[in-house]
């Protein structure tokens, strides 16, 4: 710099967020830089500061200094069905789901907040796979928040032996040590048979999610067991895949092995508006005839008609929790795996 230069403005510093909220440096960074174990009211102060300074944190610079891109890989390894693929929508399964829709909302809802911002990453097969681990290993996304729904999913082992921070969206298949969130599948299941009961329903059948799939198993016996308890011996079932289509399918079948059915179970929302449709064709008036009951509490329950009863499953709240437990993880590589049940809840609605 020449002698009598002024040095050009730089704009508002780091100090100057530190001095507007009263806080140390110490604290604005890690607001900034998004670590968590920061109390909220000092959080919420130092995001105030950074809005009133007008303070633009400088990414390359923060990526030196902790050593993280500000990327997370939100990974889901859902593989597309070939009959409704299209060039224009190769992933409609995955983007037209209103299930995955809402762990995004959860995610983007923790994440935004915290200037730390989602990846969506497609891990189909193994090329897209290798994708995910390569990303990971040259810090291009700092961890990565995993959704599968494939029991032989061969991704959460993979990074569990690269040793790669990740959490998933359900517990894995494979019995593995990483930190997960999940719903108590098995007391939703009950709170169906036990609504199912009091409104003296006995001839009932359910249409269950994919084989092999720990959510949609749970979410079956749960209900199977509690009709047991009250004296239900057999309950049909059919299989499904959590499609529409597949509840259109299983409720034909669970009509032809029971005609006097007086309710049906289905594993997911979306399989219990395809068993309406059904009915509907059949001429069974729901809930007078047949009750319906699904699972999620989606978009898809409100669309329906009768709306749908459900149960709720906080999507948005596991998701968000999710997150969280990938940054703890990113600020504490060594501590234990966690994993966090949520409570299934009943949304009595007109279905059932």
């Amino acid at each position: 710099m020449v002698r009598g230069q002024t040095r050009p403005y730089a704009g508002p510093t780091l100090e100057d967020v530190a001095r507007e909220a009263g806080v140390s440096r110490a604290t604005a960074s890690r607001v900034v830089n998004g670590f968590p174990n920061v109390a909220e009211h000092l959080r919420l102060e130092v995001m105030r500061a950074v809005a009133v300074v007008g303070y633009v944190p400088n990414r390359a610079a923060r990526q030196l200094m902790t050593g993280r891109s500000g990327v997370i890989a939100l990974v889901t390894s859902i593989e597309p069905d070939p009959e409704t693929r299209t060039a224009d929508n190769p992933h409609p399964q995955i983007f037209g789901d209103p299930f995955f829709g809402r762990i995004v909302d959860g995610v983007l809802g923790y994440l935004a907040p915290r200037r730390v911002h989602p990846l969506i990453m497609v891990a189909e097969n193994a090329l897209s796979r290798d994708d995910v681990i390569e990303q990971m290993r040259q810090h291009a996304v700092d961890g990565a928040l995993v959704v599968s729904t494939d029991a032989d999913d061969p991704l959460p082992a993979r990074l569990v032996e690269e040793k790669l921070p990740a959490v998933f969206f359900a517990q894995p298949e494979r019995h593995l040590p990483v930190d997960y969130v999940d719903l108590a599948h098995q007391d939703g299941g009950r709170l169906v048979a036990e609504r199912m009961i009091a409104q003296g329903r006995r001839r009932v059948g359910a249409i269950a999610g994919p084989a092999h799939l720990h959510a949609s198993e749970a979410r079956i016996e749960g209900f199977r067991s509690a009709m047991a308890r009250h004296g239900v011996g057999y309950v049909p079932i059919a299989p499904g895949n959590f499609t529409q289509d597949s509840g259109v399918a299983g409720m034909r079948d669970l009509l032809l092995a029971e005609p006097e059915l007086d309710g049906v179970f289905a594993a997911n929302d979306l399989m219990a508006v395809g068993a309406l449709h059904v009915l509907a064709e059949q001429g069974k008036r729901v809930p007078e005839d047949v009750a319906v009951i699904g699972f999620d509490d989606s978009s898809a329950a409100l669309a329906a008609r009768p709306q749908l009863t459900t149960v709720r499953q906080p999507v948005e709240a596991m998701a968000a929790r999710m997150a969280q437990l990938l940054l703890e993880r990113l600020d504490d590589p060594r501590r234990r795996p966690q994993a966090e049940l949520f409570d299934a809840e009943l949304i009595v609605r007109s279905s059932g």
